[in-house]
């Protein structure tokens, strides 16, 4: 009897090896079979001189004062219509609400959708006390060692230069896309987006204004960051996490500190956040995580490809690999963060009431309220209070793989970045692209910027930098996307 229970395990075994390898070796590769394009012929010193002149521009948003820096805007503005002479006589302009831009670019073919190219002119400020850490003056736009320098390079001048040079190039060519191209160019897409984006999406819709896909800034070019994949690979953005922040408040009877209770409010909240932050909303490798992994399972090589192939057999072991990474754990599942806390105002004082905020990232199938249930439960004491943030928002829908803004984008990558694999993503971080899914079901977000890990920290931190070769790839791209407007993508 044993012997048969043993070969019978055996054989199960044999079995379960078998499925695995023939599931590792026969599952195909997704990416598009295309052949690089020719390269615009670009003046790059002196398109990175045309981006570097506009970094000294101060274009800082402010969420509390509307009216913060709106000269600078007006700088930008004029510095746009004389470096772009030939678009502005081209495409028509409008300014929506205080600074946005609308450019519309009127295709040939009446019948088409219409897509959008959207980027922000607006960026975040240096933090205080850390401009010495710069190696460059933050706000100088200087051009050293094939970089061009300072805030808003990466985001976002970076991308809405690369638009407008791409956007020159072609209509010096006399080229004219199929479809309407408009051009977004919010003004506080690091505030909200509900004074520039937003409207220009209902202004769109006002009239009867459908596109057919739109692209953002987002995901980028990672090199080197994925584990087990050879080649660099461009992660298209289907979608964005929502945004829900709660405030949290306990009263009790305040008192002396020589004669505590047994339970403070102070020890009652942080009880209850430690709770919250021991056990986060449950996550999986599913939607968008899946997608990704499962497109890029065939790149890799070793045990990251045959791990990945069989995420049926695999998926807790690789789960529990990318819970142990805060990047990677926030593809699976809605994040939970503990942001501020506040009590007291004397150390011999027993404070009556403590207060807290917590963020959370929505996965895209969470919904705000599903967290506000999960928040409620885990803090496990009544007597505290919640609050939602008024700003909060949901998650993005997710846009198709299985459509025709995807493939362009796909197509266009593998066309101007060669060496490059495709795979969709999500974006953990909030774009001003979420407020079009008002006027559009393919929202995308992608960025064509090359990053390596180390280059990651420098989004909103110090020595902000584009490489100029790489500002060549990306004027490039958006130069293949449009020109691709003139035939269907490829299949």
């Amino acid at each position: 009897m044993l012997k048969r229970i043993l070969l019978g395990l055996l054989l199960v075994l044999v079995a379960l090896v078998a499925a695995v390898a023939v599931k590792t070796w026969t599952t195909p590769s997704r990416q598009l079979a295309v052949a690089p394009a020719p390269k615009p012929e670009i003046d790059l010193q002196a398109a990175a001189k045309r981006l570097a002149g506009a970094i000294p521009i101060r274009t800082v948003s402010s969420l509390d004062d509307p009216a913060a820096n709106l000269a600078e805007f007006d700088k930008l503005h004029a510095y746009l219509q004389q470096q772009f002479p030939k678009l502005h006589a081209t495409l028509q302009r409008e300014v929506v609400g205080q600074k946005a831009l609308l450019y519309t670019w009127t295709g040939s073919d009446p019948k088409a959708m219409p897509i959008a190219l959207m980027a922000h002119q607006d960026m975040v400020p240096i933090a205080p006390g850390t401009e010495k850490a710069w190696s460059v003056d933050p706000f100088s736009g200087e051009i050293k060692d094939g970089f061009v320098w300072g805030r808003g390079t990466l985001d976002n001048k970076g991308n809405l230069f690369a638009q407008m040079e791409a956007v020159e190039l072609l209509v010096t060519s006399g080229f004219q896309p199929r479809q309407t191209v408009y051009l977004v160019m919010g003004d506080d897409e690091e505030v909200s987006g509900l004074r520039g984006a937003q409207p220009i999406a209902e202004l769109l819709k006002s009239r009867g204004v459908r596109l057919e896909w739109v692209l953002d800034e987002g995901l980028l070019v990672l090199d080197g960051v994925l584990p087990g994949l050879g080649k660099p690979a461009a992660l298209i953005g289907l979608a964005e996490k929502g945004y829900a922040t709660f405030f949290l408040s306990l009263d009790t009877a305040p008192g002396h500190s020589s004669m505590p209770p047994a339970k403070s409010a102070i020890g009652r909240l942080s009880a209850a956040l430690a709770r919250l932050e021991a056990n986060p909303m449950p996550g999986g490798i599913r939607g968008v995580a899946g997608e990704m992994f499962g497109t890029l399972a065939p790149e890799m090589s070793g045990v990251n490809r045959v791990m990945l192939s069989n995420l049926w057999l695999t998926e807790p072991l690789v789960r529990a690999q990318l819970e142990k990474s805060p990047s990677s754990n926030a593809m699976l599942r809605t994040t939970t963060a503990l942001t501020i806390v506040r009590a007291g105002n004397k150390d011999n004082v027993l404070p009556g009431r403590a207060e807290a905020a917590v963020n959370f990232r929505v996965l895209p199938g969470d919904t705000i309220d599903s967290v506000e249930a999960h928040l409620r439960k885990q803090l496990g004491d009544d007597e505290i209070k919640i609050k939602r943030y008024p700003g909060n928002s949901e998650a993005s829908p997710v846009s198709p793989t299985d459509s025709t803004g995807y493939r362009a984008i796909a197509q266009a990558v593998r066309q101007s970045f060669p060496d490059v694999l495709v795979a969709p993503g999500l974006m953990t971080a909030a774009t001003d692209s979420r407020h079009f899914s008002l006027v559009s079901d393919a929202v995308f977000r992608f960025s064509p910027y090359r990053m390596k890990s180390e280059d990651l920290a420098r989004f909103h931190g110090n020595n902000e930098r584009l490489a100029i070769a790489n500002y060549g790839e990306m004027i490039g791209f958006y130069h293949q996307l449009l020109r691709n407007t003139h035939a269907a993508p490829a299949q």
